[in-house]
C-alpha cells in the first residue's frame, strides 16, 4: 500500500510567523531599559508609580499566560484556532506601544496605566498562541529547530535595530528622552502593521482535531506537573534565563565601574547582538546534526565556559572582553532555540498518549519559566553585589566590591548555564521517537494515511 506524507511548511511560513517578533522585540528592550528613566526624567512621573504600574502589568501578563494558552487550545473559529488570538493581541500591542512611545506632554496616571495594560495584555494574548501555532505548522523534529532558529534570528535583528537607534539618539542629542522615544516608537509602528499582516497571512491555522480536555485548573496542573519531560525543559529554560538575566542586569555596572569604560555601556550590547544575528543559522545546523538535546547541552556548556572566562578580564585586557562578547554573540540564544522547539515535541507526545491538545498550555508555562528565570536573576544578583559592598551611587568602590561584582557577573551565569546543561541531559525524546509519534498523529488525523482493510 502506498501512503502519502503530510505536507510540511516551508521556511517562508516560519519567516512570516516570526515577522511580528520584530516590533515586539524592538519594544521589549526599550520598555524595560529606557522607558522608566525617560518617564521619570522628562515627564516627571514618580519612580514609585512607574515601578508599581510595571509590576502590575507584568503580574497581569503572567496571570494571563496559562489562561490564554488553555483557551487557545479550545478555540474553534472560521479563522482557525490561534489566529484570532494573535490578531487581537497584536492589535492591542500596537495600541499600547503607540501610547507608550508617543505620550502627551501632560502624561498622567490614566494614560500610562491604560498604555501599559494594553501593552502587557497584548503580549499575553499574542505570544503563547503564536508559539503554539508555529509548533503545529512545524511538525517535523528538525523543522521545529529550523522554525525556532528563524524566530531567534528576527529577534536578534530587532535588538540590533533598537540598540542602534539608542546609540544614534545619544550621538545626536545626548539625554534627549523624547527623541529616543520617537525613534523607538517609529521603528515599532512602522514595522508592526506589515509584520502583523505577514504573520496572520501565514499558512492556514488548521491544526488536526484533538480531544478537548475539561477546562479545569486541576487537570491543567496534572498535565504540566505529571509530565517529567516538560518539567526538564521548564527547569532548564529557567536556568538559562537566570544566567542571561544576571549578565544583562550587571553588564552596565561591569562596564562602567569594573572596566571604567562607561562609553561602552550600550556599545558592548550592540557589539554582542550584532554577532548574535549569525548565531541562529549556525545553531540550526548544529541542532540538525546533533539532535536537540545534545545541541542544547553543547550550547549551555559553551556559554558556561565563556562566562567563566570573564573572571580573567581586567580593565587592561579589553581585547579579551570584546573577544568574549563576540563568542557570547555567536552562542546567543543557542540553548533557547532547542528548548523552545522541544516544547512542541513534548506536546505531541502528550497528545499521542492522551488525545489532549495541550500545546498552548505548555507554551504558556514555558513563558512563565522564562519570566521566573529573569526574576531570579535580579533577585539574586543585585543583593549579592550589595553584600560584597558594591554601591552604584558611589564614585569610588573598593577593590573588594569590584572583584565581587566581577565574580557574580561571571560565575553566576556560568553556574546557571551549567545547571541548564545538567538538567536537559536527562531529556529522553529523540528524533526517532518523535518521528514515530508524528506518524501516529498524522495517521489518526488523515484517513488517507491509514492502512486499507
Amino acid at each position: 500500500m502506498t501512503t502519502r506524507s503530510p505536507a510540511r511548511a516551508g521556511s517562508g511560513n516560519y519567516h512570516r510567523l516570526a515577522a511580528i517578533y520584530v516590533p515586539v522585540t524592538a519594544a521589549v528592550q526599550p520598555v524595560m531599559a529606557w522607558l522608566p528613566a525617560i518617564l521619570a526624567r522628562d515627564y516627571g512621573v514618580p519612580l514609585t508609580l512607574i515601578g508599581t504600574l510595571y509590576l502590575a502589568g507584568q503580574l497581569l501578563n503572567c496571570a494571563l499566560d496559562p489562561v490564554v494558552g488553555a483557551l487557545s487550545d479550545r478555540t474553534r473559529s472560521r479563522f482557525g484556532r490561534r489566529r484570532p488570538w494573535v490578531a487581537g493581541g497584536g492589535s492591542l500591542f500596537v495600541v499600547g506601544s503607540a501610547m507608550l512611545f508617543f505620550p502627551p506632554d501632560d502624561l498622567g496616571l490614566v494614560w500610562l496605566a491604560a498604555a501599559l495594560s494594553a501593552y502587557y495584555v497584548g503580549l499575553a494574548l499574542l505570544s503563547t498562541p503564536l508559539l503554539a501555532w508555529c509548533g503545529e505548522i512545524a511538525t517535523g523534529y528538525h523543522d521545529r529547530t529550523r522554525a525556532a532558529s528563524i524566530f531567534s534570528l528576527w529577534q536578534s535583528v530587532a535588538l540590533v535595530g533598537a540598540l542602534a537607534l539608542a546609540a544614534i539618539a545619544q550621538q545626536l542629542r545626548p539625554g534627549d528622552g523624547q527623541l529616543q522615544l520617537t525613534l523607538f516608537g517609529s521603528l515599532i509602528l512602522l514595522t508592526a502593521i506589515p509584520a502583523l499582516w505577514l504573520t496572520l497571512a501565514a499558512r492556514e491555522d488548521n491544526a488536526p482535531p484533538a480531544v478537548v480536555a475539561p477546562l479545569s485548573p486541576l487537570a491543567a496542573a496534572r498535565a504540566v506537573f505529571g509530565n517529567p519531560l516538560l518539567l526538564r525543559v521548564l527547569a532548564s529554560d529557567a536556568a538559562v534565563r537566570a544566567g542571561q538575566g544576571i549578565r544583562t542586569t550587571l553588564l552596565l555596572f561591569y562596564v562602567t565601574f569594573y572596566l571604567g569604560r562607561p562609553e561602552w555601556g550600550a556599545g558592548l550590547f550592540l557589539f554582542q547582538y550584532a554577532f548574535g544575528i549569525l548565531s541562529a543559522p549556525i545553531w540550526q545546523r548544529i541542532g540538525v546534526a546533533l539532535g536537540k538535546r545534545n545541541a542544547a547541552i553543547l550550547a549551555e556548556v559553551l556559554q558556561a565556559l565563556i562566562n567563566l572566562a570573564l573572571v580573567l578580564t581586567t580593565p587592561e585586557r579589553f581585547w579579551l572582553v570584546l573577544a568574549l562578547a563576540l563568542a557570547q554573540g555567536l552562542t546567543q540564544g543557542s540553548g533557547n532555540i532547542m528548548l523552545r522547539s522541544m516544547v512542541a515535541d513534548v506536546a505531541d507526545k502528550h497528545r499521542a498518549e492522551t488525545g489532549e491538545q495541550r500545546a498552548g498550555l505548555y507554551y504558556s508555562v514555558f513563558a512563565l519559566a522564562d519570566k521566573i528565570g529573569g526574576a531570579l536573576a535580579a533577585g539574586i544578583a543585585l543583593p549579592l553585589i550589595a553584600w560584597f559592598g558594591f554601591d552604584p551611587k558611589s564614585a569610588v568602590n573598593t577593590p573588594q566590591a569590584l572583584n565581587g561584582l566581577l565574580l557574580v557577573f561571571s560565575i553566576g551565569p556560568a553556574l546557571a548555564h551549567a545547571i541548564s546543561a545538567a538538567v536537559i541531559s536527562g531529556f529522553a525524546l529523540d528524533a526517532d521517537q518523535h518521528n514515530a509519534i508524528r506518524r501516529r498523529l498524522d495517521t489518526a488525523a488523515d484517513p488517507a494515511l491509514q492502512p486499507a482493510e
